[in-house]
């Protein structure tokens, strides 16, 4: 079913419906999924047991996923995507023992990896202005309480597994908004990771949850349905008096399949006179975004919270009738600030570039190099002091020239190219990747990645796949042959034209191995014949969309390369959305 339905619904009374949320809702503000998760908690076993070093982007990769999945359900361990996989790695990994698990959870999940997207922002903004009065998540973090803080100036305190009694008497008492997280919230004792905790849920909280499921009718957004416990749940709202009486809505990725027990739940809430949908959604983003769209007279300062940029005026002359050149569209978006200081690093033991390329690979994108007359850096000054150890000589901070043309500051262009790039990356469907004189942004192959690739999908079809017919052969890493694939990509540079700095991007194609690309040359030729003028101008507005995460029209981005750390660690980038244009007078 499309969305427009729920929205001519929840339009005209948005305060009818309560919301529960997934792990999906948190992703588009860059923190993981229970998927994500799984595979870091694999990758990190794997590589204490087999004592191997696998970094998180290699776990991108399909070779080195089917290599650690086989390791594992050789071991006993669940195949991928059992119902029961995410509750069997936290019970073999962390046993009992609930500080590890907190420890884990607060470093993946740490405020410092919010990255409030737009969808983020409209649900804070419903919350805000008394349109959503009662929410429920499976989550453990604070996004929501975060955005509610960013929109609304104002705190949001939530009810989770300690306090829990009090939720249903809120509720009843019309204290409103009213946000619950039924499986805890990993600053506190309490959490509900293992299978012998999410059996069952917390008796007061689904109590609370089965309240409102009388008052209100209910969104489902970014929540696969896996947890049996909350299903059952759900379940057990249908047995009371006035179940969903306003409908209940569960809004899932366009193309995906629903999970059996959603099905099976929508049918029998369907057999009971229940007004259950499944509406299929592009992004959570543009789900949330649209509902906000089409909500009347809403508060003028909560749309400009949410917006963040307001529409600009363009100013582009039209050209009169007759022999006047056309407009040509650029692919440059302007880069509008970069960082004004970045660490000078002194060494026992002089470095040169290979030194650098390899220690930007080892560090896993936690380093960011560059030579001068010293080598400058961006990262975290305990990573680079653990990196480098007793090489390292001392570290200080210097200016960053802003001036990139002159001979002596070409070196910057590629120290800025990478770091915007990771920056661009982070908490996106991406995967960055450097070559000497150029950076890739390059299209993840999960299943998972599907929903922030949606822009690209649209243009292409699909967005990554092996080449027909042809084999990597051996090497030194890869001892066995490996089939060769592709990725859709973007290259990034930095160049500087009219006193200004632009990122000059080009839609591509990645090959992996790399090693591979001259012998894929005629997929290659295949794949881009059809990338003329038109659909090049709809493939480079789809790779602005998925870049800059949905940017409104002349928005402006801000990046930064890492998680975490003060701004010279951690710099920041602004990126205008709108591509350059020039005409020939």
């Amino acid at each position: 079913m499309r969305p427009n339905r729920l929205i001519d619904t929840f339009s005209d009374r948005p305060d009818r419906f309560a919301w529960f949320l997934g792990a999906g809702a948190s992703r588009s503000a860059g923190l993981p999924t229970a998927t994500d998760i799984i595979w870091d908690l694999k990758r990190r076993h794997y590589c204490r047991e087999q004592n191997q070093e696998i970094s998180r982007q290699d776990i991108q990769n399909d070779a080195v996923r089917n290599r650690i999945q086989s390791f594992f359900e050789s071991r006993g361990f669940p195949e991928l995507l059992a119902d029961d996989e995410y509750t069997t790695y936290f019970e073999r990994i962390f046993g009992n023992d609930s500080e590890r698990q907190r420890r884990y959870l607060r470093k993946i999940l740490s405020d410092d990896r919010v990255s409030l997207s737009v969808g983020n922002r409209v649900f804070a903004a419903l919350m805000v202005a008394g349109y959503c009065r009662v929410a429920f998540t499976t989550n453990f973090d604070s996004v929501v309480e975060k955005a509610v803080a960013e929109v609304g100036n104002a705190p949001l305190s939530a009810y989770h597994l300690e306090g829990s009694h009090s939720a249903n008497n809120a509720l009843n008492d019309e204290e409103y908004p009213l946000y619950c997280k039924l499986h805890g919230d990993f600053r506190y004792e309490s959490l509900k990771n293992l299978a012998r905790d999410l059996a069952q849920q917390n008796s007061a909280l689904s109590d609370c949850l089965i309240n409102a499921a009388n008052r209100f009718g209910f969104v489902v957004a970014g929540y696969s349905g896996r947890d049996q416990s909350v299903m059952a749940l759900f379940r057990e709202a249908l047995e009371s008096p006035n179940p969903f009486p306003h409908g209940f809505f569960w809004a899932c990725m366009k193309g995906t399949q629903l999970h059996p027990q959603v099905s099976s739940f929508l049918r029998i809430a369907q057999e009971k006179g229940v007004d259950a949908e499944c509406i299929e959604i592009q992004t959570f983003d543009a789900f949330m975004l649209q509902l906000w769209r089409n909500i009347d007279q809403k508060p003028t300062a909560l749309d400009a919270k949410v917006r963040r940029s307001p529409p600009l005026p363009v100013d582009i002359p039209i050209p009169r009738p007759g022999r006047t050149k056309p407009l040509l569209r650029l692919t440059s978006l302007p880069l509008l600030s970069i960082p004004e200081h970045c660490f000078a690093l002194s060494f026992r033991s002089p470095k040169t570039w290979h030194d650098l390329r390899r220690a930007m690979s080892s560090s896993g994108g936690a380093l960011v190099l560059t030579r001068s007359d010293d080598v400058w850096c961006w990262g975290c000054r305990d990573r680079i002091r653990e990196f480098f150890g007793d090489d390292l000589v001392s570290i200080s901070v210097v200016d960053v020239p802003t001036d990139t043309s002159v001979a002596q500051n070409l070196h910057l262009r590629g120290f800025l190219g990478r770091a915007v790039t990771l920056g661009l990356s982070r908490g996106r469907p991406l995967i960055s990747r450097s070559l000497r004189h150029a950076d890739y942004l390059i299209a993840g192959q999960r299943v998972e990645d599907r929903e922030g690739l949606v822009p690209l999908i649209d243009v292409t079809g699909t967005t990554s796949g092996n080449v027909p017919g042809l084999m990597a052969g051996p090497t030194q890493r890869h001892p066995q042959a490996t089939q060769v694939r592709w990725s859709e990509a973007l290259r990034l540079s930095i160049d500087q034209k009219g006193g200004r700095l632009w990122i000059v991007v080009h839609p591509d194609i990645w090959i992996w191995p790399s090693q591979s690309r001259s012998d894929a040359s005629d997929f290659l030729r295949y794949r881009r014949q059809d990338r003329q003028n038109s659909k090049y101008n709809s493939l480079l507005d789809a790779w602005v969309k998925v870049a800059l995460s949905h940017p409104t029209r002349a928005s402006i981005v801000t990046v930064r390369p890492f998680h975490s750390g003060d701004e010279t660690e951690n710099p920041s980038f602004r990126i205008g959305s709108r591509s350059a244009y020039t005409r020939k007078l």
